[in-house]
């Protein structure tokens, strides 16, 4: 299973696919491209630090979604490794029709909450300021819907009464690490 990322931040999400493949723990998935939306965003440097091909691919003009030229020119990008699978790793823009039909089923994302609670947005400063006991991540199918797809799999994360939210963030990301690594070996496995 060919895999491309997009992420726009530092990318500890794809970090820890790419270290699961190190390790030969992702199944028969392979990451064969990362995309970046930011040019010095840090997702950019693991490419070299993993072999991988990565590259910063302009998303002008908007700065929340991807539109009009930008669209076509990230659907040609990412078609050129053939992948079987798009996975949004802290990809920060709104995904339009077009770019769903040109990957139709085969787009995934995280999203720091256990959804459909607390979409959009800052999952996990929206369960912190709501006080909420129990909270996680949500890996599903990406879909017009945002943060509306079908759930994939979900990991739960306990507030506990001395957490902070940066420790809560700590812990989110935590069982992200690990949660999606997982997801995307599993559907390796069950992929023809």
């Amino acid at each position: 299973m060919r895999i491309v990322i997009l992420g726009s931040g530092r990318g500890s999400n794809a970090e820890a696919i790419l270290r699961t493949q190190a390790a030969g723990k992702l199944g028969r998935a392979q990451v064969v491209q990362i995309f970046s939306d930011q040019p010095e965003a840090g997702i950019l440097d693991l490419g070299a630090r993993f072999s991988v091909p990565a590259r910063y691919l302009d998303p002008a003009p908007f700065k929340t979604k991807l539109d009009g030229e930008a669209e076509l020119r990230y659907i040609d990008a990412i078609r050129a490794p053939a992948p079987d699978l798009v996975v949004l790793a802290g990809f920060m823009r709104v995904i339009k029709p077009a770019f769903l039909d040109a990957f139709a089923g085969k787009i995934i994302n995280l999203h720091p909450s256990l959804l459909p609670s607390f979409p959009g947005l800052d999952g996990i400063g929206q369960a912190w300021r709501r006080g909420v006991k129990v909270t996680g991540c949500t890996v599903h199918y990406v879909t017009a819907e945002v943060d509306g797809g079908p759930i994939i799999d979900q990991a739960v994360v306990r507030i506990e009464e001395g957490d902070s939210l940066e420790t809560l963030a700590e812990k989110v990301h935590a069982a992200e690490h690990a949660l999606l690594p997982a997801v995307i070996a599993r559907l390796s496995e069950s992929s023809p």
